[in-house]
Order: structure tokens, then C-alpha cells, then sequence
């Protein structure tokens, strides 16, 4: 079998250097995504939340359009839920492309050791998917209380199209509040590995 003849035009630094490029900006876009869809969803809940105070509903016209509100903060719910999918992908995968950086970085290490200082970010110095404070778990969490709210205000909606809410209603109301915030949580948390 014959011998491949290699290119003496393809560099090797050349194409570790378009590597280490083409993934510095999938950090830079996991990041621009990230923020796009987060925007989007307040955007969504908070033109539709807008718009139904905006409207001046008597008791009787409030009771003919509850079925329908109540639909309504149920797919906003839902939204916050597939919003909330995105934004952990999107940080696993900002997660990811920094480890293939970092091994980039350590190929070059071991192959020039005397670079070691002027790396900070390794391996072993990565932030977790998961870091506590960090701007993608903060916006994960304000998603996850507007998931809440919305699942709470469609729990409202459809109570109040029955009729007077009582005490066990406003129960209801709360614990769904604190349900949809918790699975919203819980469903981020599970879709925050890198490794799918």
C-alpha cells in the first residue's frame, strides 16, 4: 500500500490555531444564545402580562375570559420550560467548548512548557456547568420564578372560571407556585451535563 504524501503547506499550528478559533467563538455564541433566549422569554411573559392589566375587565367579563388565560399562562409555562431546556444546553455546551480549548492549550503545554503561567483557565480550574452565582444559574432562576408565576396564575385562571376562589383554592395557587418553580429548577439541573 502506498505511502500518503503529506502537504508541506498544511501546518500543523495553522490548524490548531483555526481550531482553537472556530472554538472560542462557539463559547462566545453559546453565551450571545443564551442571553437572546432568556430575553426572549421575559419579553414574551411581559408583553402578555402587559397587555392583559392593560385591559379593564369588570368580574363578569374576567369570568367569560378565564378558560382562556388560563390556557395561556399554561403555554407561557411551558415556554418557561423549554426555555429553561435551552439555557442549560447552552451553558453544557459553553462548558464543553472550554474543555476543548483547554486541551488545546494542554497539547501545547506539554509541548512548550515554559507557557504554563500564562494560562489560568485548565483543566482543573474550569467553572462547573453548575456554578452557584453565576449569571446562567441566575437567569435560570429568574425563568424558573416566572415558571412558577405563570403556572400559578393558570391555576388562578381556571379556579376563577369555576367560581369564587376559597381558601383551598389560594392553597392551591401557592403550592403550584412553588411546584413549578421547583420542577422548572429540577428539569435545568438535569439537562446541565456536557457530556450528551
Amino acid at each position: 500500500m502506498p505511502k500518503p504524501k503529506s502537504d508541506p503547506a498544511v501546518k500543523p499550528d495553522d490548524i490548531l490555531t483555526a481550531e482553537y478559533e472556530y472554538i472560542a467563538s462557539t463559547v462566545f455564541q453559546a453565551n450571545e444564545d443564551r442571553s437572546r433566549v432568556a430575553s426572549f422569554y421575559f419579553v414574551s411573559v411581559g408583553s402578555i402580562v402587559a397587555a392583559i392589566l392593560g385591559t379593564q375587565f369588570a368580574a363578569d367579563n374576567l369570568k367569560s375570559v378565564s378558560v382562556a388565560f388560563s390556557i395561556l399562562f399554561f403555554f407561557l409555562t411551558v415556554l418557561g420550560a423549554l426555555t429553561i431546556a435551552q439555557l442549560a444546553r447552552l451553558r453544557a455546551a459553553w462548558h464543553e467548548s472550554v474543555q476543548a480549548m483547554n486541551q488545546l492549550k494542554n497539547f501545547y503545554i506539554n509541548h512548550h512548557p515554559e507557557i504554563r503561567p500564562a494560562f489560568k483557565w485548565r483543566g482543573t480550574t474550569i467553572p462547573p456547568t453548575d456554578k452557584p452565582f453565576s449569571i446562567a444559574n441566575l437567569i435560570a432562576v429568574e425563568v424558573a420564578l416566572l415558571g412558577g408565576l405563570t403556572s400559578a396564575a393558570a391555576f388562578y385562571f381556571a379556579l376563577f372560571a369555576i367560581g369564587e376562589i376559597l381558601l383551598w383554592g389560594w392553597a392551591l395557587i401557592i403550592l403550584s407556585f412553588v411546584t413549578g418553580v421547583l420542577l422548572q429548577w429540577l428539569w435545568y439541573k438535569r439537562l446541565l451535563v456536557d457530556d450528551r
